[in-house]
């Protein structure tokens, strides 16, 4: 069986521990996330897998004949080939197994006697096998398969790599990787670049892939999909969790909740060392003692809390007063001019009418190209070259974040600088918090803007936005350069907004927590669907099913068809349900968040007593003592009921 395996493996990068004896084994049909902080260290973890970068020390073993394949986040650049000439050069490995197959075949002419013959006709054999099972008689199939899979047009197979921007040049990466087939696959955010239907395709891909992966992703949905067992990258060394990500998260956080009360007893033993090294060090009579106190500090192993788990959460300022009607569309259209002589207009928005409501979550679905970014812009007021009416209610403000934003970032001025320009007064206290919910931590905040990267600049720009006091939000791929804790932090600001989105995002996961309504955009063509996303891709799955059992309708039984109609039709049953599990899953993580809380009062209330001035004075003391009392019974309450919620999440599982 082809495997990676890894022992004990350690990295450093100058005094920085990257990796430290981290042990990982994949083989075939494994299918595994690797989870961490940004800047943790997993990409230098898969560039280790793929064999890029050497280990300091460890073992590496790769059972003789594995094939690895590895996609890099971004960087990938092609040019001198058409996406089909591009694309074949997955097959590499096929020309030159036909190449060796072309020398034995040479070779065994000229053997001369049977004993000479027979290994080289052995070879030969198990080498053609090889070829046969590799797909690689299959593969212009293969090839037109994953292209349009990942989004490709088959028109656009010889069309130069060089006319296609960053994003679709990652895609043809990703489609050569997939199309080498390899033994075990390597990718790191192959989500990226993808939209919604992309994405659906890459997971059943996956889910049908015979070899063994390790993905990065910060696509919820995705990961719960496709893996059952995940990696955490903490602190230089590796951990595994046995099942999906919701599964690791909902483990981890346990044991974080656990860790938090240790930190917090730790934080205070830790600061009431301090003070007393700070008021004793320097007199002569305590000094011996202050520095033994110094000594005990030094030896503290200090607990750290993992940056992905973190639970941050902000508020929007408070929506400015609008009408009930939000937004008004009649008739809109819109229609771009052939690119080609002779060749009819585009047109992408034709007779739209719509009518947005205060406080609705409006998603805008559809395929690349149906036009989802041109009404954003319309409806935001930086098109306007559009035939129809667009009525905004009374009072009505809008922010608009658009996938161009980054680009309007240009200031020398520090990240925390530019905030605190746009911030109302009273959330300038909370904006270290914020910047470092969005990825911007210890002195990243004193960077200059002007030095920041595109994916900075464009986190940078959606903070700045949120800050400021609007009723209507249009944001285009807010979630592109979020990490999975930045994502959640976002959907919960936005979930507590009080004024009303429309918006465009290629993940599942945070479409699904958000949408209220979906508008689906399709060329010249658009339908409104009154429910959640959920309701939506149910009522799509209805039509697909119908459509089968009507083409299809003279081979089937009337059983049969009656099975398709009540599978089309038990949406409500299942979204029911995980309208139910969502409620039991937030009820969860507030109990657990009231535990923390609840814990760390405990842990006050426990030093307070310690303190002379409270342990000297009875009444004192038997005050301190009866709140403590009283939250150990709070705190048993709560852990009862959490007990109970965990259950009913457990036996729905």
């Amino acid at each position: 069986m082809a495997f990676v395996q890894f022992s004990k493996v350690s990295l450093a990068f100058g005094d920085r521990d990257i990796l430290k004896d981290v042990s990982v084994n994949l083989s075939a049909g494994s299918k595994a996330a690797l989870a961490g902080a940004n800047g943790c260290g997993k990409s230098t973890l898969m560039k280790v897998l793929a064999g890029i970068l050497n280990c300091d020390s460890g073992d590496r073993a790769v059972q003789k004949g594995t094939r690895i394949s590895y996609l890099p986040q971004s960087g990938i650049v092609y040019s001198g080939n058409t996406v089909r000439q591009e694309a074949d050069k997955a097959f590499q490995y096929g020309y030159d197994w036909e190449q060796e197959l072309e020398q034995l075949g040479e070779q065994l002419q000229s053997a001369g006697s049977d004993e000479k013959a027979a290994p080289l006709l052995e070879k030969y054999h198990a080498l053609q096998q090889k070829l046969e099972d590799s797909g690689w008689y299959h593969r212009e199939s293969g090839l037109q398969q994953v292209l349009t899979g990942l989004g490709f047009d088959e028109k656009d197979f010889d069309r130069s790599v060089t006319e296609f921007s960053g994003g679709w040049q990652m895609r043809i990466a990703l489609a050569k990787v997939l199309l080498e087939n390899p033994d075990i696959l390597l990718l790191d955010e192959p989500t990226n670049y993808l939209d919604i239907d992309a994405r659906n395709w890459l997971e059943n891909w996956l889910a049908n892939y015979k070899g063994g992966f390790l993905l990065v992703s910060h696509d919820r949905y995705f990961l719960d999909v496709t893996v059952n067992e995940v990696y955490e990258l903490f602190n230089a060394q590796l951990v595994r969790y046995k099942g999906n990500y919701s599964d690791y998260e909902r483990i981890r956080r346990a044991e974080l909740d656990s860790l938090l009360a240790k930190y917090a007893q730790q934080q205070a033993e830790i600061k009431k060392l301090e003070d007393f090294i700070r008021r004793f060090g320097a007199k002569a009579t305590k000094a011996a003692q202050a520095q033994e106190r110094m000594k005990m500090l030094e030896k503290i192993d200090r607990i750290e809390i993992p940056e992905n788990l973190k639970k941050i959460h902000f508020t929007f300022p408070p929506a400015p007063h609008s009408g009930k009607l939000v937004l008004t569309l009649e008739g809109l259209g819109k229609t771009y001019p052939s690119s080609i002589a002779g060749q009819p207009e585009n047109v992408v928005l034709k007779d739209m009418n719509l009518v947005v409501e205060n406080g609705e979550r409006l998603v805008v679905a559809g395929k690349n190209g149906a036009g989802k970014t041109t009404l954003l812009r319309i409806i935001a007021g930086d098109d306007n070259s559009y035939t129809g009416n667009i009525k905004l209610g009374a009072g009505v403000s809008i922010g608009y974040f658009s996938q161009d934003s980054a680009e309007q970032m240009k200031t020398d001025k520090t990240v925390l600088q530019t905030l605190e320009e746009n911030a109302p007064f009273d959330l300038i206290p909370k904006l270290r918090d914020m910047l470092g919910a969005f990825l911007f931590r210890g002195d990243d905040v004193y960077k200059s803007v002007s030095v920041l990267s595109g994916g900075e600049k464009s986190r940078l720009a959606l903070l700045q936005l949120l800050l400021r006091p609007v009723n209507l939000l249009i944001l285009d791929e807010p979630t592109n350069h979020l990490d999975l804790s930045s994502k959640d932090v976002l959907l919960d600001a936005l979930k507590d907004f009080g004024g009303t989105v429309i918006f465009v995002s290629h993940d599942r996961g945070f479409i699904e927590s958000l949408a209220t309504r979906v508008l689906e955009l399709k060329p010249a063509e658009y339908r409104l669907f009154p429910g959640d996303y959920c309701y939506y891709m149910e009522q799509v799955q209805k039509e697909q099913d119908l459509g089968m059992a009507e083409k299809s309708n003279s081979g089937k039984s009337q059983k049969k068809q009656e099975e398709v109609l009540d599978k089309a039709l038990d949406w409500e049953e299942r979204k029911k349900k995980k309208n139910e599990r969502r409620k039991l899953e937030r009820q969860e993580e507030e109990l657990l968040a009231e535990i923390s809380q609840t814990e760390d009062l405990k842990a006050e209330l426990a030093a307070r007593l310690e303190r002379q001035e409270i342990y000297s004075d009875a009444e004192k003391s038997r005050k301190v003592q009866a709140e403590i009392e009283k939250t150990e019974k709070t705190l048993q309450d709560l852990t009862k009921e959490w007990e109970s919620v965990a259950e009913k999440l457990a036996q729905e599982d």
